[in-house]
């Protein structure tokens, strides 16, 4: 059982800049003077009243869109006096000095979020799990088996010698240009830097020296993430021929596992949803349907088999709602895991980095690899984690909500585990608008430059982040940290009705994935089977998943029981009918 003594707190949320208190297009002029024939001419004392009943009109509407019409005539113009004469000018300098670059890249900001529930903190660097081996194993015949095994097995392959980094760059780039012009999936193909990455990779191993099991295994990058001399489009027209001189800090990760990174693969255009700019990136199992959440191309590419592998995001669902979509494994880990230097923010106290592979197994593996302390993220720990491979699982009680997968509950019930009816009850019934407030009002400080150039008036969907960056423009600072008040109470109220080990539900119930992506919590998605559509072409299938769902810190646990899970399933080993889904598309 999960229980906890809860420590007094303050919300351990986020910053917020000066927002402006009034709009500026009611921070009016002057109005005691007026130009006639180039001279100054004093208005009568009735003209200037005239003139300051007009101002109290326009802004008695302004602060009743921002939720402040309490005041009487003269304390609103009192209010815009000062505005103009303090918070506009500080807004301005602030302004100037840290939000010249998109993108949150530089000047993080010093108010962090923690989700953390108790306090201790692994000493670096972490101790590393022990991977089960896979003996006996051997080199399929044919490429397509290869494609789809897991990153273990792949390991295994290349350590015994039976298949070279180099092969297997070539066997998932060649997969990734075949399919890619039916699920544009990727944006840029890392071609050289693959074959020079392996060819390394290759040469350690020839000299005796093996990596552990990353090496020399294939991957690819939602294209939020840099990686230096090819570009970072962030998915947007606005940026789709940027390159960025960072190397980001999970890229740097898995290249020292000697991971060999094969493609920047496409995110929804600034991290919001499957439109980039350009087309829209498709799922495989079901290719008349679109991926749905910016990690859709990590979703889709491990799905068919383009990778072994994939580092995506999320903020609020992009991981969830794709991994659901596409019928993939997906870890989105304990918000703080993984470090986040040289990847795109949309919301600092929000973003989270996660692995989709072909197994529970293969999620543990990538964790490993990219968890610890970064030097340059403030939000990022170095977390105590149990080795999920050696995890007692009959030792723990587990929920299950009414919208859990039953396969789940009995398989893990078989195998010793404790389940129970569960709900996890609290109070808040904002957490959606609480989630709007954080995402939405972060977003717009790693943006700001971005929108008063007008370059939201390109953006490819504009009933997306363009209209959430112009209703967040008059997000009060005060409403922001009443929002954040209230996620603290969310918080502390969530931490007391998780009287469980874990749980097991939906991952797509929306109220759900905004609680957990403002908690922190930690959840393993698994596929569970699928549907059959009934429309031709009769290939095409509808995945289910369902989430297993740990405390924060406990990522261990639902890695554990998601392998369980699978030790007796095979839905994760599906594959999509890619090359038979219909006569319309040409492979």
């Amino acid at each position: 059982m999960w229980q906890t003594r809860l420590p007094r707190q303050s919300l351990f949320l986020h910053f917020s800049p000066p927002f402006l208190l009034l709009l500026v297009f009611l921070l009016l002029p002057s109005s005691t003077q007026s130009t006639s024939s180039g001279k100054v001419n004093a208005k009568t004392q009735s003209e200037r009243r005239e003139d300051e009943c007009d101002e109290a009109v326009l802004l008695k509407c302004g602060f009743k869109m921002l939720g402040a019409d309490l005041f009487n005539d003269t304390k609103m113009l009192e209010i815009n006096n000062g505005a103009k004469e303090l918070n506009i000018p500080t807004s301005d300098a602030n302004r100037k000095l840290v939000a010249s670059d998109n993108g949150g890249l530089q000047n993080p900001s010093y108010l962090i979020f923690n989700p953390e529930w108790d306090s201790k903190e692994a000493p670096s660097p972490n101790k590393r799990f022990n991977y089960p081996s896979v003996p006996g194993v051997q080199k399929p015949i044919s490429d397509e088996d290869i494609a789809f095994m897991t990153v273990l097995e792949l390991g295994h392959l290349f350590k015994t010698k039976q298949i070279s980094s180099e092969k297997l760059t070539e066997i998932f780039l060649k997969r990734l240009k075949r399919y890619n012009p039916v699920l544009e999936a990727v944006i840029t193909f890392t071609e050289e830097l693959a074959y020079k990455q392996a060819k390394e990779a290759d040469h350690l191993l020839s000299q005796g020296v093996y990596l552990g099991p990353l090496h020399g295994i294939p991957y690819g990058l939602k294209d939020i993430i840099a990686v230096p001399q090819y570009r970072t489009t962030w998915g947007s027209t606005s940026f789709k021929d940027q390159v960025l001189d960072v190397e980001a800090w999970v890229y740097k990760r898995l290249s020292t596992a000697g991971a060999v990174l094969v493609a920047k693969l496409v995110t929804g255009s600034l991290a919001y949803n499957d439109i980039w700019f350009g087309g829209r990136t498709r799922n495989p199992w079901n290719i008349e349907e679109f991926s749905y959440g910016s990690s859709a191309g990590p979703a889709s590419s491990t799905s068919a088999g383009l990778v072994p592998f994939a580092i995506g995001s999320e903020t609020a669902g992009s991981m969830m709602y794709p991994a659901d979509r596409c019928g993939v494994t997906a870890l989105r880990p304990t918000f703080g895991t993984v470090g986040r230097t040289g990847v795109m923010s949309v919301s600092d106290s929000l973003d989270k980095l996660g692995p989709f592979c072909r197994s529970a197994s293969d999620c543990a593996i990538i964790l490993d690899a990219i968890r610890g302390k970064d030097p340059d993220d403030l939000s990022s720990r170095n977390i105590i984690f149990d080795d999920p491979f050696m995890v007692d699982i009959t030792k723990l009680s587990v929920g299950y909500l009414e919208d859990a997968s039953m396969e789940v509950v009995h398989v893990l019930q078989s195998k010793g585990v404790k389940m129970v009816p569960f709900e996890l009850n609290y109070t808040v019934d904002s957490v959606q608008g609480i989630l709007n407030y954080a995402m939405d009002v972060e977003m717009l400080v790693n943006f700001d430059e971005w929108q008063r150039n007008g370059l939201d008036d390109e953006y490819e969907v504009q009933d997306q982040w363009p209209l959430v960056l112009r209703r967040a423009r008059v997000m009060t600072a005060v409403d922001y940290f009443q929002a954040q008040r209230a996620r603290g109470k969310l918080i502390r109220e969530v931490r007391e009705s998780f009287t469980v080990d874990a749980f097991v539900g939906s991952v797509t119930e929306r109220d759900r994935v905004c609680m957990g992506n403002l908690v922190g919590l930690p959840v393993v998605v698994v596929p569970t089977g699928f549907t059959e559509i009934s429309d031709p072409p009769s290939v095409r299938k509808t995945a289910v998943t369902t989430g297993i769902y740990a405390p924060p810190d406990r990522d261990h646990i639902a890695l554990a029981l998601a392998m369980a899970y699978q030790s007796v399933t095979d839905h994760h080993k599906q594959r999509p009918p890619i090359d038979d889904i219909g006569s319309h598309v040409d492979i």
